[in-house]
């Protein structure tokens, strides 16, 4: 009975630390530090959906695990269908995808130094003085 109690507890430990590492903070460079967005909002700003304010949003590449937990509990669909929608509209030039960087501390910078700028980090990561969280997925 021990064994199970404590084979219990670790497992339990293990799912809080995995539950805490999915974790996704949205950080935008911006004055106005008032800004707080909903999902559907996020969701538009990173699908060229319109929003009531002007901003950039800036992704991560296909194959980022950050990325992959971005579009699942945010946007709502696979990478694959995502591409597809951005050659739809590449091709009828409706709608530019958001820029796209290589990893997590590139995004941390270039949001840093590009006001306007909107970016998806885990949680947990140093937030810069300049940058504010505008909406986080837990």
């Amino acid at each position: 009975m021990k064994k199970y109690l404590t084979l219990l507890i670790l497992c339990s430990i293990s799912f809080a630390k995995i539950g805490s590492a999915e974790a996704i903070v949205v950080l935008a460079n911006t004055a106005d530090k008032s800004i707080q967005l909903n999902r559907q909002q996020v969701r538009n700003l990173f699908m060229g959906g319109v929003i009531p304010y002007d901003l950039q949003a800036v992704a991560l590449p296909p194959k980022n695990q950050t990325r992959v937990l971005f579009n699942t509990k945010v946007v709502g669909l696979t990478e694959s269908r995502i591409q597809s929608y951005w050659a739809q509209m590449r091709f009828t030039g409706r709608k530019r995808e958001p820029k796209e960087i290589d990893n997590e501390s590139s995004v941390l910078e270039y949001l840093k130094n590009n006001e306007g700028a909107v970016g998806y980090l885990p949680a947990g990561i140093s937030i810069p003085a300049n940058l504010t969280v505008i909406y986080t997925i837990k």
